[in-house]
């Protein structure tokens, strides 16, 4: 229960988002956006002329678009965020077509779209697509390290053996084609990534790895990259994020008490380091000039929190939701364009510590910050 004074703000926070999607979805009902160009959607809704997962209609954010109307579908009961949901979804299929873009983000991509889609509506082309894609997830499981293989590089990044922390995210499809089929080979293999990552990817501290190198052969660790954090070694916020929520995510299908464990670890690891400002830096041991801040790793991190909360007893839950109402008030209140002048939300995402450019908005920002606002209000529609 939130005091009357976070209600009143959690009521204000929901009516600006309902208003701007109200417009924004109009103005890119055909468009499958992941940032903003002088203030408007790009849309990557286009070809990949050389079948690679870089950019285009490949693209591992290409989910979020119908997801966040999905959202809104749930929250307002409005007809036309089905229908650009729907739009989105059927734009994805020639992701399968292509073939050689996909890899391991395809839940990222075909769970908030076609899953999404399939649990409101039980539309069984969605469920088709859904379960195409998780059979093409379940295939890149690799049975002597027990983990879900990252990217396809062989020629430029010998990625065989790689995984990262973010997969966490995508096992989710597995649980569900196992609760939708009764079939256990998915749920069995997201279960073996997720113990693997348990204790390859997450430190004792808490913090978390982003690449983790095996012997794809033999099994075994290599080594560890830095990965989009500032360093080897380090702490890059997103995916100490990707492990909160990706660790409840896992419980939630489950009900496995070290998968909740794993996450509340995480969890105390990224509270502690929260500044006072409640803006989140893009690794949380980055040098102090210059600032890089990514509030998707905040949006992402308050959505576990919420999760988290409402898992623990009574006398814990109270630190998780005030961590989660500090990182979300935050982003309202100094990191968020509420006007017509942006067709995105939040504003300073940024993708890697080392990128080329910093602070701009990405699309799973604003979903994020959507699903979490709308978990507070204790009826959100959840499509992991």
């Amino acid at each position: 229960m939130l005091a009357a004074n976070e209600q009143q703000w959690l009521n204000g926070v929901i009516d600006k988002i309902t208003t701007k999607m109200d417009w924004v979805s109009e103005k890119s009902r055909n468009k499958i956006p992941y940032t903003t160009i002088n203030g408007t959607h790009d849309d990557r809704n286009f070809d990949n002329p050389t079948g690679t997962e870089t950019d285009g209609i490949n693209w591992w954010t290409n989910g979020f678009w119908g997801g966040m109307m999905w959202l809104m579908h749930h929250e307002t009961g409005n007809e036309k965020y089905k229908e650009i949901a729907n739009i989105s979804e059927g734009q994805l299929d020639r992701c399968f077509e292509e073939f050689y873009g996909l890899h391991h983000d395809v839940g990222f991509m075909w769970l908030p779209t076609s899953v999404a889609n399939y649990k409101v509506t039980k539309n069984p082309e969605s469920r088709k697509r859904a379960l195409h894609a998780a059979n093409l997830l379940a295939g890149r499981f690799n049975l002597a390290g027990g983990f879900i293989r990252a990217w396809n590089d062989i020629e430029k990044n010998d990625t065989r053996g790689w995984a990262i922390i973010d997969c966490m995210f995508n096992i989710p499809l597995l649980y569900w084609a196992t609760e939708e089929t009764g079939d256990p080979r998915y749920k069995q293999i997201a279960m073996k990534h997720a113990d693997t990552a348990m204790t390859a990817f997450v430190r004792p501290d808490g913090s978390v790895n982003h690449i983790v190198e095996f012997d794809p052969f033999n099994g075994g660790v290599v080594k560890t990259y830095g990965g989009q954090g500032y360093e080897e070694g380090s702490s890059w916020t997103r995916g100490q994020a990707w492990g909160l929520y990706g660790f409840m995510m896992s419980y939630i299908h489950t009900g496995k008490q070290e998968y909740l464990d794993t996450a509340k670890r995480i969890a105390h690891y990224f509270m502690a380091n929260i500044p006072e400002s409640g803006v989140i830096p893009v690794d949380f041991r980055q040098p102090k000039e210059p600032r890089r801040e990514d509030d998707t790793a905040a949006a992402i991190a308050a959505c576990g929190l919420i999760e988290i909360a409402k898992a623990v007893g009574p006398y814990e839950k109270d630190a998780y939701v005030e961590a989660a109402l500090k990182l979300l008030k935050t982003l309202d209140e100094s990191r968020s364009d509420w006007s017509r002048d942006n067709d995105c939300i939040l504003q300073n995402g940024t993708g890697a510590y080392h990128a080329s450019s910093h602070h701009h908005p990405i699309i799973y920002g604003d979903y994020y910050f959507m699903e979490a606002v709308f978990k507070l209000k204790g009826n959100d529609l959840y499509l992991w």
